[in-house]
């Protein structure tokens, strides 16, 4: 193997010429006889006995050639790449120039990593806001914890708005089921718009094993065929609850925690959502400033970065659609949308993120900072005790490159908050202070980049919460 030219072109592309020997093209052209032999049926010989000679004069002295050519090329590729000192970030485009007796040659179009030049990274400016919780903040965390620790009690009269009714459904447009019109046992709450319009009002007044027919027009705007059409669902009551919700006083507090006062368990709330909402305004802080630093930076990003990045965002998504036992098919139905639509979506996130990845790597190296074996030992430990596993469990689900990777990230980061200005930020009609996350955050709609460090510990999910309702009878 031999580069013959390694031109750099535009978007951070690079253009390789390499060109394979005839003694090495030869080995490759036997080792595809060996491969392909058993395939060939030749006249007097048996299955894979055929010399390779008659085979070639039968068929062609170039029919084992494309065997061949997918047989060296790949690591004649990884050679040139090594020889030439290219750092590739995505699959080559390849173009077979001639392929002979003589040898092959080929042409591939592949991106690399981009030259990086840092604009200004210190002594930035970025509003930062001050942490306040307050009484009322404290009572309404404490609510949701109680609103969590619900149990549905079972209730002998006619459902009402804000009961849970369980149900099984059947829908039917003109006299025939509809394909995702039914379902069993599912758990309704009147006056949640959970359903198209006018299903709940309807369902108000059953008692539990009442059977109703209920007439819904849908929606002109409704995503699916139904959009407009006459239907009839067929309901059946299984249940009526209501939720019991516990008071908030120290027999509450010994149940949900590990204090044994309604004051400690307030204490305990209000010190956590302090930390949790200086958390929120570190991370916006820091948001802010890599933002900045992202839009100062100069490089020619090849647009396979871009691409990788957003399917990489829309496999994310699809992961966590799975989660919730949707697939990305069912999604774009439900919405009206398609995976191009997605992938598009994806597009602007992944080139903010793919910049944020360039800066912090391009300081790392400026910084020249580096992350000791010590340092990655105690990120293990302080990650196995926040989940409460030993370290060499936690090690057989995270791989010790990642969390260096992470460490080597936050010091990058912090290099550039740790010299930068906090300003007030600018007072906005209706503004308030960052809180923490939300007990129960949206599922996203669309793929978002990931933000410059990884996350805390995400609320519990509605499926967790639901693990915790207790029924009664």
């Amino acid at each position: 193997m031999s580069v013959k030219s390694c031109d750099k072109l535009e978007k951070s592309m690079v253009e390789l010429t390499v060109e394979v020997s005839a003694g090495d093209f030869e080995a490759a052209v036997e080792k595809a006889y060996k491969k392909q032999r058993g395939q060939i049926r030749m006249p007097g010989f048996r299955p894979g006995k055929a010399p390779r000679k008659m085979i070639e004069r039968a068929y062609g002295e170039g029919v084992f050639y494309e065997e061949a050519v997918n047989i060296i090329l790949p690591d004649a590729y990884a050679e040139a790449v090594k020889e030439q000192e290219l750092e590739v970030v995505g699959y080559p485009k390849v173009e077979l120039l001639n392929v002979g007796k003589e040898g092959f040659s080929f042409k591939a179009t592949v991106a690399v990593y981009p030259e990086v030049t840092l604009g200004q990274y210190k002594g930035l400016e970025a509003p930062k806001s001050e942490v306040h919780v307050t009484g009322e903040d404290v009572e309404n965390h404490l609510k949701s914890m109680a609103d969590r620790n619900s149990r549905l009690v079972d209730q002998d009269r006619a459902s009402e708005m804000g009961d849970i009714v369980n149900i099984d459904f059947k829908g039917f447009l003109n006299g025939t089921p509809f394909e995702g019109g039914d379902g069993a046992n599912f758990d309704l709450t009147l006056g949640s718009g959970q359903f198209v319009p006018g299903f709940e009002e309807q369902v108000a007044g059953m008692k539990a094993g009442d059977e109703r027919d209920i007439d819904i027009t849908f929606p002109e705007d409704y995503h699916a065929e139904l959009a407009g059409k006459a239907v009839v669902f067929h309901v059946k009551a299984n249940a009526v609850k209501v939720k019991e919700i516990p008071a908030l006083d120290d027999e509450f507090a010994m149940d949900v925690s590990e204090f044994d006062t309604l004051d400690e368990l307030k204490e305990d709330v209000r010190k956590k959502l302090t930390e949790q909402r200086e958390e929120a305004v570190k991370q916006e802080f820091e948001n802010v400033l890599m933002d900045k630093v992202a839009a100062g930076l100069q490089a020619d990003v090849p647009d396979d970065m871009i691409e990788n990045r957003a399917h990489g965002f829309v496999e994310g998504f699809a992961r966590q659609l799975a989660g919730q036992g949707m697939t990305v098919e069912q999604y774009v139905q439900m919405t009206g949308s398609s995976e191009e639509a997605l992938l598009e979506q994806a597009m602007e996130p992944a080139k903010q993120q793919v910049l944020l990845d360039l800066a912090v790597s391009a300081i790392i190296k400026a910084e020249n900072i580096e992350v000791s074996d010590e340092e990655v030992a105690a990120e293990f430990q302080r990650q196995a005790d926040q989940v409460k596993m030993d370290v060499e469990t936690l090690k057989k689900y995270m791989e010790e490159a990642v969390v260096k990777e992470q460490l080597l990230r936050n010091k990058a980061i912090a290099v550039v908050a740790d010299s930068a200005v906090a300003v007030k930020p600018e007072i906005k009609a209706e503004e308030e202070t960052p809180e923490a996350p939300a007990e129960e955050p949206p599922a996203e709609e669309a793929p978002k980049p990931k933000r410059t460090r990884k996350k805390k510990a995400a609320a519990e999910s509605p499926a967790e919460e639901k693990a915790e309702e207790k029924t009664e009878g």
